[in-house]
């Protein structure tokens, strides 16, 4: 854990909890302290602690009710109680009641900062264990990035000397060229590479379940909310948060984003408590966000903040030597449905194509070649018939011929899915409300893929 520890010290004893505040902020601990169990307790309402540690004997309620009380909250901290020699019956009970630790007075600072960071840790392992229950796994491993462009390698270095930094990264590129990969690289060359990385699609999901999925929510936070569920923020604690396709988030939940950016702390939807995380955020989008902004759709201070360093990643069309490199990788890939090999006339038709959907569009026609394929080779009748039908594309396409491509993309998909604009969206990685607003903008008609 890399941002400061939250520690309360609850003791009567003035000296001693002055001294323990202060010396314990020495270690780097952010420390609050309290004289009695009562005001303990007040103050674990309203803040989230990462350890609490209790004196045994405290006026208005004693360290074990204080214990006690601990057992109906949702999330209580870690818990190191203090005793005297002659207490120590009182310091098992502790630990049956859920204490993390003992320790008997007085107490050297070391020690007691050593146990707080032990406490911390186990604290820890329980909220990722939370939060890897309430969330499914996020997408696959990185595997690697295969490229022979100048363009990519280029990628490569930057990710290489901005990886083992704390900056914000957003990763720019049309659909498919594999934002995902690169971000997944950043977080595997860092330095918090052990912790979680944590994708989430910011055009998927509604907005009030947007934020309750990245923010997390309190029991009774809206209609369902049968339980506590920790959010994405909190699960990529220590580790890096890749929001993908932050162009699509709504405004108001961009304002909730920028402020956790800026300040470390969040509240779940319906919660009163703020809590605090260190995260290393990288964000990707196919948007013009200048454009966007202008619109009134992006705010400019939370552009600026996620825009620390940028990384532009070049379609497909843009290179081609990749194409032959990444379509053998995808056919050995997908050796479980036979093992089979290009012919060159397959080879030089997926070489011509523009592949306006990029990497993804080449990854699912090699899918549907090997399985569609009757022999050994793969011909090309086995590919799509969009891929067969399309001329070689100029080396720099105009902004036009772009567009053309991406209208092609779309009606192809909707085809290909009967029309169902869910499915389509689902295949082309973009948010429902986006293809129909796309659909609108490029005039497609319903006979064109029915």
């Amino acid at each position: 854990m890399t941002r400061a520890l939250r520690v309360l010290v609850a003791d009567d004893e003035r000296n001693l909890r002055e001294l323990m505040v202060r010396e314990l902020a020495r270690k780097g601990h952010e420390v609050d302290g309290v004289a009695d169990g009562a005001a303990a307790l007040e103050r674990m309402r309203e803040t989230a602690y990462d350890v609490a540690v209790l004196d045994m004997k405290m006026p208005k309620k004693e360290g074990i009710e204080v214990l006690r009380e601990l057992q109906e909250f949702s999330e209580p901290p870690q818990v190191i109680v203090m005793t005297g020699f002659q207490e120590v019956s009182t310091a098992v009970e502790a630990m049956k009641l859920g204490a993390y630790d003992y320790l008997t007075k007085p107490t050297k600072i070391e020690e007691l900062d050593i146990v707080i960071r032990k406490a911390a840790e186990k604290g820890q392992l329980v909220r990722d264990n939370v939060a890897l229950r309430a969330h499914a796994p996020g997408a696959e491993p990185f595997g690697g990035i295969l490229t022979r462009s100048a363009k990519m390698q280029e990628v490569l270095r930057i990710v290489e000397r901005v990886a083992p930094t704390d900056s914000a990264v957003l990763i720019l590129g049309e659909s498919g060229t594999g934002k995902e990969l690169v971000a997944r690289a950043i977080h595997e060359r860092s330095p918090r590479a052990a912790r979680a990385f944590v994708p989430i699609h910011c055009g998927a999901l509604p907005r009030e379940v947007f934020e309750s999925e990245l923010f997390g929510h309190e029991k009774g936070a809206f209609t369902g909310a049968v339980g506590v569920k920790p959010g994405l923020v909190e699960l990529a604690d220590g580790g890096t948060l890749f929001l993908d396709e932050i162009g699509e988030m709504a405004p108001d939940s961009q304002v909730k984003l920028l402020r956790a950016l800026e300040t470390g702390t969040f509240f779940r939807v319906g919660g009163t408590r703020p809590r605090r995380v260190d995260v290393r955020l990288v964000a990707a989008t196919n948007r013009d966000l200048a454009d966007a902004m202008r619109q009134g759709e992006f705010r400019q201070d939370l552009y600026y903040r996620i825009n620390t360093i940028t990384v532009h990643l070049a379609p497909l069309r843009e290179r081609r030597e990749d194409v032959t490199l990444l379509a053998q990788h995808f056919v050995e890939a997908n050796a479980t449905y036979g093992v089979k090999r290009l012919s060159p006339a397959a080879l030089a038709a997926l070489e011509a194509y523009a592949w306006p959907g990029n990497v993804r569009e080449l990854l699912h026609a090699i899918e549907r070649a090997v399985i569609l394929s009757k022999g050994d080779e793969i011909l090309p009748a086995d590919l799509p018939a969009e891929v067969l039908g399309a001329p070689a594309a100029p080396a720099a396409a105009a902004t036009g011929s772009l567009e053309a491509m991406e209208r092609q993309h779309i009606v192809a998909t909707l085809r290909q899915v009967g029309g169902h604009r869910g499915k389509a969206a689902a295949l082309l990685a973009i948010d429902p409300k986006t293809l129909y607003r796309k659909m609108i903008v490029y005039d497609v008609k319903p006979e064109e893929f029915r």
